[in-house]
């Protein structure tokens, strides 16, 4: 299996921006002492990450009334992303912005991973109860993308909800549709929800099953993530974009993933929306673990090499030829195969 290649050019950006990120850290490191040997750095204690922000990130205290600090990092912490809990020490107060720095990340017990363009996996967020994939009508969803969503949490162990936003656009033409695919995966145990974001008596349902966990948003950019946010957390100002009326794809409105609180109690992470979840950084193993229906039937082929393609014996063909794995999912898998060998 082929993985992607970085050219020439690539490779000698990631090794300057290596560099200056070194630069960057040993300032950094330089300045933390100073802080340290003045006293401006208070004792230890523990937070959370809210969102981050380049080089910074904004760490909500667990022991000062929710107290939120824009923190730097030690050079040696690696990557935070939006739900870490760490352990930082707060600094001076510069016109009202509380500053610190984080010592320490504790350990996940969960995260959620995408490849970047540079052929590196990166986290999205972590400690998370459930991922909620929001689909919507406009943009139109599609089984594969779903799926691609699917194989990921599948892979990071994290439970997936699917929720269909913008009920309010569905009608003769394309409700059937909908009503056959929720189906579909209904019936492979996948829990369902459909909401109205401009109906706040349509979330019920979905504000119950929020409370007292911590969850993410994910889903392409304009089926609405921000606009259910807004709804189920009017006191949060949040930037909601509108729908091109060109290529009815949605506009990027969330940079970083964020991390808010509901009043009953849990929380929710807002993810930045993207068009497609690239799943090429996977093995093939990987990619079968992600179809659940297909999942108990590997190694049950007769040739252990099999490509599930014509080869006799196949029990993946086998089991959609007799209607125990639905023809669509399989072609799903096969079309996400595909993409791994093309890269």
């Amino acid at each position: 299996m082929s993985k992607r290649k970085l050219t020439k050019r690539q490779t000698w950006r990631v090794e300057k921006i290596q560099e200056e990120k070194a630069k960057r850290a040993q300032q950094k490191e330089s300045g933390i002492a100073e802080q340290l040997n003045a006293g401006e750095l208070g004792d230890e204690r523990q937070g959370q990450v809210i969102a981050h922000f380049g080089t910074q990130v904004e760490i909500e205290s667990s022991a000062d009334g929710a107290q939120r600090y824009r923190c730097y990092l030690r050079a040696n912490l690696g990557s935070l992303v939006t739900g870490d809990r760490v352990v930082f020490r707060p600094g001076a107060e510069h016109n009202g912005v509380h500053s610190g720095v984080v010592e320490t990340v504790l350990e996940r017990s969960s995260e959620l991973s995408r490849p970047n363009p540079y052929n590196e996996i990166k986290p999205v967020a972590a400690n998370i109860d459930f991922i909620v994939l929001v689909i919507a009508p406009e943009p139109e969803a599609h089984s594969n993308l779903i799926d691609r969503y699917l194989v990921a949490a599948e892979n990071c162990n994290i439970e997936p909800i699917i929720l269909l936003n913008k009920t309010d656009l569905l009608d003769e033409r394309n409700s059937a549709r909908f009503d056959q695919m929720l189906g579909a995966y209904e019936a492979l145990g996948y829990r369902t929800l459909l909401v109205c974001s401009k109906e706040d008596s349509s979330l019920s349902e979905l504000k119950e099953f929020l409370n007292g966990r911590i969850s993410v948003f994910v889903g392409q950019s304009g089926v609405g993530k921000s606009s259910l946010i807004a709804t189920l957390l009017p006191g949060e100002e949040l930037k909601v974009g509108a729908l091109s009326e060109n290529t009815r794809k949605g506009k990027h409105t969330t940079t970083t993933a964020r991390l808010y609180h509901f009043p009953a109690g849990g929380d929710l992470i807002d993810s930045p929306g993207i068009r497609e979840f690239g799943l090429w950084h996977m093995s093939e193993d990987e990619v079968l673990y992600g179809f659940r229906e297909l999942r108990p039937l590997a190694g049950y082929c007769r040739f252990r090499d099999c490509a599930h393609g014509q080869e006799p014996g196949c029990a993946i063909r086998t089991a959609v030829e007799e209607g125990k794995v639905q023809p669509e999912r399989f072609q799903s898998y096969q079309r996400i195969l595909q993409t791994l060998t093309e890269l």
